[in-house]
């Protein structure tokens, strides 16, 4: 009796790097919604079922991949001044985050972190409360830096992405013919508008966010 016609064997298999190599891939090139676990299925040629051995469901799936990514960061050694260890911290989370942004989507959108990366919090909220913070403030003082990064983040990669294409800028046509009666200011420093506001001033914010932030526990 001859065998029914389809697939003979076992079926295809992938590992977890596999995994999140291609979940990387789908979120860097279209973004974290159009992550599914079908459309990962796809991408790596596998039953969506086979995937739910190595994840739980999209959010298990973001996790593993923001933990991959955190797990490969280095962990340099953070000054014993908590003032300087909240900005080295601050530095480290900015400039790891800037360095793939597409992870700030995902962490501003679910609020999803991994223990991987909680030594950047902690040394923020600690440093905070050995400069004489309440824990309650500190976690305010922890906000406040997250906020001024992430924006800056998100700031300068979607300016980038938008001079990548070349296409004009709205913004510097209504600064190239601005009324001097009407915005004495910003006409005084019209023409220079894209070069001032492409400079990077993040650690010059940081440190006074910081401080001020700090100043008010004196008061």
């Amino acid at each position: 009796m001859p065998r029914p016609a389809g697939r003979i064997g076992r079926p295809p298999t992938t590992s977890r790097p596999e995994i999140l190599e291609a979940a990387r891939a789908i979120l860097d090139r279209d973004g974290w919604e159009k992550l599914t676990i079908r459309r990962l299925a796809a991408e790596l040629g596998v039953g969506a079922t086979t995937l739910y051995h190595h994840v739980r469901d999209k959010d298990d799936l973001l996790i593993q991949l923001l933990e991959h990514y955190a797990e490969q960061l280095p962990r340099p050694e953070l000054p014993p001044d908590p003032r300087q260890r909240i900005v080295a911290a601050a530095t480290v989370m900015h400039d790891s985050l800037a360095a793939w942004p597409q992870a700030v989507e995902v962490l501003t959108a679910d609020d999803l972190l991994g223990e991987s990366a909680l030594w950047m919090v902690e040394a923020i909220v600690g440093g905070a409360i050995a400069c004489g913070c309440t824990p309650e403030r500190a976690v305010g003082l922890y906000r406040g830096v997250w906020y001024f990064t992430v924006g800056e983040i998100v700031v300068r990669a979607r300016s980038g992405r938008r001079a990548a294409q070349e296409r004009p800028r709205y913004r510097d046509a209504v600064f190239a013919d601005l009324d001097p009666t009407r915005f004495p200011s910003l006409a005084a420093v019209g023409d220079r508008w894209p070069e001032l506001t492409a400079r990077d001033t993040y650690q010059a914010g940081l440190r006074a966010l910081v401080d001020g932030l700090l100043a008010q526990e004196s008061r």
